[in-house]
């Protein structure tokens, strides 16, 4: 008893987030991390996508604000990914630790903001763990320390932090009806795969898509906490795997299940790193000549502490929106709604010259490839650039005033196609911004 009074009066006396601890679990999430990305940018370039999701497209879609980035030529967009396999590599070994985790992350981050159409939440979820790296302490020697030296605890917290905002928010957003009371959308989904060794004819039983909507709002409010307490976390990283293992072989998302696998082990004790890290000796920590000056280490937490305060909040603005937040989509993204809804839509798009009247329908394809012309066809701000885009190009083709309006039809978890906006409306008087789109028909459901 005494002595673990002591223990714990020693812990209070030392600084809970820069007292430091063994940078093992450091070492393994950084190894991790690293050769995850490198995989995973090894198969982008192999099938073949940075030619199909860049280079081929004559239009980009753009995120809000980021207009201004351009678009490179074919070779510079090579380079960039090539340059992205090198720092993910570089971060896994520690070579030039914070050079190439600022590369990785502007690389990276470069290749998801040039076209909206390729958003997802495993992509956001790495620009921001990039991010992390960028700030996050190298280990430094330490006599109390002595294979893997220190890092100050805030450098494993907010690795810990910020996997726990994406479970806690996932699961947040599985509390509602269509989740919970009618297994949408995996009532939709589950059947298709019914052809699975073993498990597939699961799949075509009903109940089975209720009892999956149920466990995964469960597991994902739940894991956070059960990997944090030390009794639990065996078998909570036992259902960390199951899950991500089904949800990879279920919906084919890459390599981001394997990613998640990876980056919850920072949950684990410095010990139980060290255990693993002596399986693997050409990994080493790569120690850095000191740490942080306090200074510098003040900022970088001020930074961090508005960083997630922003994560906490920012997924929240969606209540500012009126209508249902799965139709309208305004509020949706960065909000770690993963895999909520069965969505699909149509889009017929109409050019008019302002001056004569006369009006033609476009052919979508003749500007975008199919996972663009899928996306844009269900998204009110794709909608929008769309337009303003035809309305430019028919201009220079000779059309005086063009106005541009849309019939889109938008069917949501299995339902009647509905429109999605005013069929009416002149899209070129429409300009983007945070303000809800008066020209998006509400759905209330």
């Amino acid at each position: 008893m005494v002595a673990g009074f002591l223990k714990f009066k020693s812990f209070l006396s030392e600084p809970f987030l820069t007292g430091n601890v063994s940078a093992a679990p450091f070492v393994v999430l950084r190894w991790v991390f690293g050769m995850m990305m490198a995989g995973g940018t090894i198969r982008f370039l192999a099938l073949g996508w940075v030619d199909d999701h860049y280079i081929q497209p004559v239009f980009h879609f753009r995120y809000f604000g980021f207009e201004w980035l351009p678009v490179f030529s074919g070779p510079v967009l090579y380079i960039i990914h090539f340059l992205m396999l090198a720092s993910a590599i570089g971060l896994a070994f520690g070579w030039f630790f914070r050079f190439s985790a600022c590369l990785l992350f502007l690389t990276f981050t470069y290749t998801e903001l040039i076209d909206l159409s390729y958003y997802l939440n495993h992509y956001y979820f790495v620009s921001l763990a990039c991010l992390l790296f960028c700030l996050a302490p190298r280990p430094v020697r330490h006599s109390d320390f002595p294979v893997y030296g220190c890092v100050p605890r805030w450098g494993l917290w907010i690795f810990g932090l910020l996997i726990s905002i994406v479970y806690l928010y996932a699961g947040l957003a599985k509390i509602n009806s269509a989740w919970l009371l009618e297994a949408l959308p995996l009532k939709i989904w589950l059947p298709a795969q019914d052809d699975l060794p073993l498990i597939g004819a699961l799949f075509s039983c009903k109940p089975t898509a209720y009892v999956l909507s149920w466990m995964g709002m469960l597991y994902d409010c739940s894991i956070p906490f059960l990997l944090l307490w030390h009794r639990s976390r065996p078998l909570a990283y036992a259902a960390v795997v199951v899950f991500h293992f089904l949800t990879g072989v279920l919906f084919q998302i890459g390599v981001f299940p394997v990613v998640m696998m990876g980056a919850t082990l920072v949950f684990f004790s410095p010990s139980w790193h060290e255990r693993l890290l002596s399986f693997f000796p050409f990994i080493r920590p790569g120690f850095s000549v000191s740490p942080f000056r306090p200074s510098i280490e003040k900022a970088i937490l001020f930074f961090l502490a508005l960083f997630f305060v922003f994560q906490i909040l920012f997924p929240w603005r969606y209540l500012l929106y009126p209508g249902n937040v799965f139709f309208t989509e305004e509020g949706y993204r960065f909000s770690w709604r993963v895999m909520l809804m069965e969505k699909a839509g149509t889009a017929q798009f109409f050019v008019k010259d302002g001056k004569t009247g006369r009006e033609g329908a476009v052919v979508n394809a003749e500007f975008l490839n199919i996972h663009q012309e899928k996306q844009m066809s269900m998204q009110p701000d794709m909608i929008l650039q769309f337009a303003h885009f035809l309305g430019s190009h028919y201009a220079a083709q000779g059309v005086r005033e063009p106005q541009v309006r849309a019939e889109l039809y938008v069917t949501l978890n299995g339902k009647p196609g509905r429109l999605l906006i005013d069929p009416q409306a002149d899209l070129m008087k429409e300009k983007e911004g945070w303000a809800p789109k008066k020209w998006i028909i509400r759905y209330e459901d």
